[in-house]
């Protein structure tokens, strides 16, 4: 093998070494069922509602869909380096006055066009386009 051979086996050897390491890995795997843990301000959540059966469902065909106390709701995703973009959220219209304020919080952030995650254990944390709101959820 000459040396110009050599040479460009081991530039393209390490320009793909070196772009794999600025890809930033893989996207999270959100697939499966999530429960709420809490929401609301960023420096001080709300812990989610005791004995109400929240769960949120990530599916691998970038759809989700879940309840956090009444109503049922739905939408399309799609996962972008630390980052959701969520389509537009679909949910019944029930008025349950207990639930009420969790689930506009809730809904409120998924609502936005653009939400970052981020993960810890099995914790998924979104955050509101202007940082100042989460949703911390766990998986079941």
């Amino acid at each position: 093998m000459n040396k110009i051979t050599l040479f460009t086996f081991t530039l393209i050897a390490l320009l793909g070494t070196l772009l794999a390491a600025c890809s930033g890995g893989a996207p999270a795997d959100l697939s499966g069922d999530w429960k709420l843990v809490s929401y609301g301000d960023a420096a001080n959540p709300t812990p989610a509602i005791e004995d109400v059966d929240t769960s949120l469902s990530f599916g691998s065909d970038g759809k989700f869909g879940g309840t956090v106390g009444c109503n049922s709701f739905g939408a399309d995703y799609t996962v972008e380096g630390e980052s959701i973009n969520i389509g537009a959220v679909i949910s019944t219209m029930m008025f349950c006055d207990a639930t009420s304020a969790q689930e506009s919080a809730v809904i409120g952030i998924l609502s936005e066009k653009e939400v970052k995650m981020s993960m810890s254990g099995s914790q998924l944390t979104l955050t509101s386009e202007d940082g100042a709101s989460v949703v911390v959820l766990e998986r079941k």
